[in-house]
């Protein structure tokens, strides 16, 4: 049986990003490539279980039509250290908004401007502290409020909060999410604030609910936590993507629906096409920029633990 994606310590390297943050600080990003080369190679090496969902990731990509090139794995694995890199540098101040290209974001800035609030959805896709950042320089008074597990991410989180410590601001942990958080959000929201979520991780606790859909060609497993949130707060959806551009990153946003009903009667009727919908959109992101994806587990096999609601075949997308 495949383990939950938060007993996979994806992120056993951070210690070495340390040294490679403070490499960069004095001799900049092409001596930091130089040097990040043979750690994420011996990361690849004896991370067996990673590279075998990344090697297994890019076979499902090649067998449905996109070809990520030649050392393929590796070059994921690395494009995910620059990645944390990006990271902390947005919130030392070093990727400034003017190398950041944002996209359809016209209507997410009327709705700030006018106090009223949303839910963002994103996936592990590029590098949504790009879009955080960018909030914070937009200004207009609102913030962003990301939802996030902590579970199997306390070192990666030790080292934002020691070398980006803005970074975590608006951080709402949501390992254990209850009413009070509800409210909470709720609140925020109400004020004009987004909240930011995940939308392709499965929840962290035993009795999580998922939607199996299309994805890669196979069928897996998705959160409906989102869309629970959206339809509780009763407020506009909009997914958000970030990926790398240049020297820089390009942010759009898609509004995905303007408000989300989820009938009690007919719930899982009501989710399906939502998740099978969210699951083609980040399927044609993948597609342009296969090697963003970060999603080192075994992403097609539900683990022991989770409660599958519906699967819905491709017929039905």
């Amino acid at each position: 049986m495949s383990r939950h994606w938060a007993q996979v310590d994806e992120l056993g390297f951070v210690f070495g990003m340390k040294l490679l943050f403070r490499l960069h600080a004095f001799f900049g990003r092409r001596v930091f490539r130089a040097v990040l080369a043979p750690v994420i190679a011996v990361y690849w090496l004896m991370a067996r279980g990673a590279r075998r969902a990344s090697l297994d990731y890019v076979r499902r990509l090649r067998e449905h039509g996109v070809e990520p090139g030649r050392f393929a794995s590796l070059r994921h694995f690395f494009a995910f250290g620059e990645t944390i890199l990006d990271k902390v540098l947005v919130w030392h101040g070093a990727l400034h908004s003017d190398a950041c290209r944002v996209l359809n974001a016209k209507e997410i800035f009327r709705m700030m401007d006018a106090g009223e609030g949303g839910v963002i959805v994103t996936a592990h896709f590029g590098n949504i502290e790009a879009s955080r950042a960018l909030a914070e320089v937009y200004k207009h008074g609102r913030r962003l409020h990301v939802l996030v597990h902590t579970l199997n991410s306390v070192r990666f989180n030790q080292l934002m909060a020691e070398l980006g410590p803005a970074s975590q601001l608006n951080l709402v942990r949501v390992d254990q999410f209850d009413t009070a958080t509800m409210m909470w959000l709720s609140a925020q929201v109400s004020r004009g604030d987004f909240v930011v979520i995940t939308g392709d991780r499965v929840p962290v606790s035993q009795n999580g609910a998922v939607v199996e859909v299309p994805f890669l060609g196979d069928t897996a497993s998705f959160p409906i936590g989102p869309w629970i949130l959206a339809a509780a707060l009763k407020v506009p959806v909009f997914l958000m993507w970030a990926v790398p551009e240049g020297e820089g990153y390009c942010v759009s946003f898609d509004l995905f629906r303007e408000t989300v009903s989820l009938p009690r009667r007919s719930r899982t009727e009501a989710l399906v096409p939502l998740v099978a919908d969210f699951a083609q959109r980040l399927e044609a992101q993948v597609r342009q920029s296969p090697l963003q994806w970060f999603n080192f587990f075994d992403f097609w096999h539900r683990p022991q633990g989770e409660v599958p609601q519906q699967r819905v075949s491709e017929q039905h997308v």
